[in-house]
């Protein structure tokens, strides 16, 4: 039972925001995650709009969001308290795109691209483009050696343009910018640490620009209640997650793993896709 129109069950939203964290820092799209796992398990939620679908989604970045960068602390001040002109700039460059699609284009790729059908292609096309970015880099003895360090303004752009591909849903943020990462030549653990650092301010400010939204709009009681649980488990989960994951994430394994994971997922949404097509009866 949901607890308001469209919105997901208490008991939902928590499975879900639990999923966020590990989806979250692993390149397997925890979008395509937070919209395939009610649709395959014939969820209430699975019925939600896209503006309520969008709605629960940036509540559960904003709770990963906020765990990534209390983990990453330390490291996030350092960097602050050296930061110059260049870095700045590479940072901006980072989020100018994502940002400006997002206001652009948010609104209709919502409507026109949060079906499972497009989040199957988004999972193989962010698949192949890590493969291909991840091998190029690692059989190539000139290439996939920079540190985070060498980052420039061209850098900082192919992080903001692959963040910006990003909002097609299924392609994943973190598998986006860890494929332009490694297709600009840097190591695996620095293509990593790109990843987290360009991502953080695209998930606070699309939180941000979500709340703002909100505000405008009267969201039901029993809506807020799914949002609070799932930013909260998200919360729980991406801090856990970030702790144990963190020494494997930051040596940086190769992709194909979890290309090969974002496939077989794609695989089972178009068996699915299939069988209802089959089930459905045709018209005389």
């Amino acid at each position: 039972m949901a607890t308001a129109e469209g919105a997901p069950a208490l008991r939902h939203a928590l499975a879900l925001g639990l999923l966020q964290g590990p989806a979250e820092l692993l390149p397997i799209s925890s979008s395509a995650h937070a919209t395939l796992i009610p649709w395959l398990a014939g969820w209430h939620s699975a019925s939600m709009d896209g503006e309520q679908r969008k709605s629960f989604e940036v509540a559960l970045h904003t709770g990963a969001g906020l765990a990534l960068a209390i983990h990453m602390r330390e490291q996030l001040l350092r960097d602050a308290a050296s930061v110059d002109t260049q870095r700045l700039l590479v940072i901006a460059l980072a989020l100018a795109p994502p940002a400006l699609a997002g206001y652009a284009l948010g609104g209709a790729i919502e409507r026109r691209l949060g079906g499972p059908r497009s989040i199957a292609f988004g999972l193989i096309a962010g698949a192949a483009a890590m493969v291909i970015s991840d091998r190029s880099a690692a059989t190539d003895a000139s290439r996939g050696t920079r540190a985070q360090e060498d980052a420039r303004p061209r850098d900082g752009l192919a992080l903001g343009l692959a963040q910006a591909a990003a909002l097609m849903p299924g392609v994943s943020r973190n598998g986006a910018t860890l494929s332009a990462a490694r297709a600009r030549g840097f190591a695996r653990d620095a293509a990593q640490a790109l990843s987290w650092h360009a991502g953080i301010p695209v998930l606070f400010g699309a939180s941000l620009l979500k709340a703002v939204r909100l505000r405008r709009s009267r969201i039901p009681s029993g809506q807020r209640s799914a949002l609070a649980v799932g930013a909260g488990g998200a919360f729980l989960s991406t801090l856990i997650s970030a702790r144990v994951l963190d020494r494997t994430l930051r040596e940086g394994g190769p992709l194909w793993p979890y290309s090969l994971y974002r496939c077989a997922l794609a695989a089972l949404v178009f068996s699915r896709l299939r069988k209802q097509t089959t089930r459905t009866p045709t018209s005389p």
